[in-house]
């Protein structure tokens, strides 16, 4: 009989997830921060004061992610509070990657401080993944000065769920021979992609552990949740085969988009128009840098009652030109916001995307000459912030607005894809 660690796994998995990822960074690089409970925050004034990571020392103190400022300080009145880094967090993202990929060339990066690795060719037992896992864990200590967890399994979705269950610095084997007992006690929302909404829909019908949701009828967790129940069902009973995909092979991004709170309300068109130039500018340069074109333009808008929703247009043609996007979101606030109440925050986003290199029909009405011109111009400006950095060159409405703005001068609006 096979011991544990022998235990063929047929696949190798291993989900490395950084412990604390930006407070952990922060303590790091300022060792008489070790002692004391630390949270890194966005910028209040700003209105970005929520917590965005904390050690385990402010953890004690029930400090949470996302939670306010102001509330985590109630809790623990010795808070120290760092201001964001994030291009250090990039460069020790890059930094955890590179040696990630020293053993597997099949790394798949799950946000900033997390990735899976496909080592079965090297790992056809639990132990030998075990090994590399503990061995991934020194070097992490001995060359990044971070900690990790790492889950090891024969698929992603158990290999995540190892990594949350022992942190700090711990390795956790779930294998085809005990993932019943270990992990089907386990409350279902600690499954992936279980959320707060599917939760309590599962709650509600009694299925309340990941061994509720495996055993449960599928009929009926279809009638529950859709085809996505029958998806989750399928995880909690160890099936998922899911490819670790490696990096530059991700699905396609479904929309490029950006968003920003500026640090006070939007009263008029003057101060909306510079911000949603700004975003504009952004979205039309990540669209470029990743060869894509939008048919689709997407204005999203918060209120100060903080009610949200978005409007959108088609384009004549796909377009990655920030002033042919701006148009079209400006075009998009006028004819949908009519300033009973200011704004509290703007987000422009492009979807049906396409290669930049997707034949388009020409039109003798169009201006093409003008076209081609401002697209080289567009890209001339991001070769000089590729250069010089995002605020060595601002349009004329973003600089007269710059005030109004705030950290638009400070830091790049928050991007998102999809």
């Amino acid at each position: 009989m096979e011991s544990a660690g022998e235990e063929r796994m047929g696949r190798s998995i291993l989900h490395v997830d950084i412990n604390n990822f930006y407070a952990s960074v922060e303590v790091r690089d300022d060792p008489s921060l070790a002692a004391l409970p630390v949270a890194v925050c966005g910028d209040a004034e700003a209105r970005h004061g929520i917590i965005l990571a904390k050690n385990y020392r402010a953890k004690a103190y029930g400090v949470k992610t996302a939670e306010a400022i102001w509330q985590a300080k109630r809790k623990c009145p010795e808070l120290v509070l760092i201001p964001c880094h994030f291009e250090k967090y990039e460069r020790v993202t890059a930094e955890s990657r590179k040696l990630l990929l020293t053993y597997s060339d099949r790394v798949e990066p799950f946000g900033m401080d997390e990735a899976w690795l496909d080592i079965s060719p090297y790992a056809p037992t639990a132990g030998a993944a075990e090994e590399i896992a503990d061995e991934i864990r020194a070097k992490y200590r001995g060359e990044l000065g971070l900690t990790a967890s790492v889950g090891v399994s024969f698929n992603k979705t158990f290999a995540k769920l190892g990594s949350d269950m022992k942190k700090p610095d711990a390795t956790t084997v779930i294998t085809p021979g005990n993932f019943r007992g270990k992990i089907w006690g386990l409350p279902v929302e600690d499954l992936l992609f279980v959320g707060p909404k599917t939760q309590q829909k599962l709650n509600l019908r009694g299925v309340r552990t990941i061994g509720d949701l495996a055993n449960v009828r599928e009929d009926l967790v279809r009638s529950w949740l859709g085809k996505w129940g029958s998806d989750l069902r399928f995880c909690a009973n160890g099936l998922d085969r899911s490819p670790v995909v490696p990096m530059g092979s991700e699905a396609a991004v479904k929309s490029i988009g950006n968003g920003f709170t500026p640090p006070s309300d939007l009263h008029d068109e003057r101060e909306a128009l510079a911000l949603i130039t700004a975003l504009s500018e952004s979205v039309g340069s990540r669209l470029r840098a990743s060869g894509l074109m939008g048919r689709v333009v997407v204005l999203g808008l918060r209120d100060t009652a903080l009610l949200s929703f978005e409007r959108q247009t088609k384009l004549i043609r796909p377009t990655n030109i920030a002033l042919e996007i701006r148009d079209a979101a400006w075009k998009l606030l006028r004819a949908n916001w009519s300033w009973q109440r200011p704004l509290r925050s703007l987000a422009v986003r492009v979807t049906a995307l396409v290669s930049d290199d997707t034949p388009i029909q020409l039109s003798f009405f169009d201006d093409e000459e003008g076209r081609e011109k401002r697209l080289t111009a567009e890209r001339a400006v991001d070769a000089v912030r590729e250069k010089y950095g995002k605020r060595s060159l601002l349009s004329g409405r973003v600089f007269a607005q710059r005030n109004a703005l705030g950290a638009m001068e400070t830091e790049a609006p928050k991007p998102f894809s999809r």
